[in-house]
């Protein structure tokens, strides 16, 4: 059973979402990659990294659904929202474009959320600490993958340096939106439920910029702009076009079943 700590409390229950939502849309950015990744190798790490992220967002969803009732199950969250109702980071529904956007997004992704996992170990909420502990030996695979392959493009050949330097140039502005609280994560942060997640971005930046470093890649991830507005559901345009193939069957089919 669900304490009633989290059940009734409408800001964990989107936090959740928030996590949950943000998975599900990076995996199936990842998912549109099978069948076209640059070689066979990759093409499945990348489909397989998209398998980890769909294990992560059902359970999450269902967590979720637990804790809303009313008939809500994973699949209802997943394939049944509105636009408006996710609450995933505008970093995850970029675009694919080519290989380097793709692994740059990643390396960007999974830098901080390695941390916000291992930050979870740590959380009063047993069900919340054991999808981390589940979660974290997976993403730390994703994190090995996506800093190996900034390194490759970055420290590689003239024109992989300026592809991949190109795509960071290009996705900096959504990097540190993830640091930016939303109203629920304050309010959390506040009842003492979840931690801060600037407690670790230091950390973070440190990381990234050995990485980006060794890559030879000039960013100044730090002071970078910021576009915001993902967590409470203000989105790019581009996350339209991800739903509707997402939840296609699901609207055309109501309630079919595997």
């Amino acid at each position: 059973m669900t304490s009633t700590v989290y059940q009734n409390n409408q800001n964990y229950i989107d936090f959740i979402l928030h996590l949950a939502d943000t998975n599900l849309i990076l995996a199936q950015r990842l998912c549109e990659w099978c069948g076209h990744g640059p070689i066979l190798e990759q093409d499945i790490a990348m489909s397989n990294m998209a398998l980890d992220l769909l294990g992560q967002t059902s359970n999450y969803y269902n967590y979720a659904a637990e804790m809303i009732g009313n008939g809500a199950t994973e699949d209802t969250l997943a394939m049944l929202r509105e636009e408006r109702d996710y609450k995933n980071l505008l970093l995850v529904e970029l675009p694919n474009g080519h290989f380097g956007n793709t692994v740059a997004r990643q390396f960007f992704y999974d830098s901080y959320h390695v941390l916000l996992l291992e930050q979870f170990l740590k959380v009063k909420d047993l069900k919340l600490q054991s999808i981390a502990e589940k979660s974290l030996k997976e993403v730390k695979y994703h994190l090995k993958w996506s800093s190996e392959w900034m390194i490759r493009l970055g420290d590689g050949t003239q024109e992989s340096h300026d592809k991949i330097q190109q795509a960071v140039n290009d996705i900096l502005p959504y990097v540190k939106e993830a640091f930016i609280l939303s109203d629920y994560q304050k309010a959390l942060i506040k009842e003492g439920l979840i931690d801060n997640p600037e407690d670790f971005k230091a950390v973070w930046l440190a990381k990234v910029n050995e990485i980006l470093t060794e890559a030879t890649i000039v960013a100044d991830v730090e002071n970078a702009f910021v576009q915001k507005g993902g967590k409470e559901g203000v989105h790019t345009e581009h996350l339209g076009f991800i739903l509707t193939d997402l939840q296609y069957l699901q609207r055309t089919y109501p309630n079919s079943q595997w």
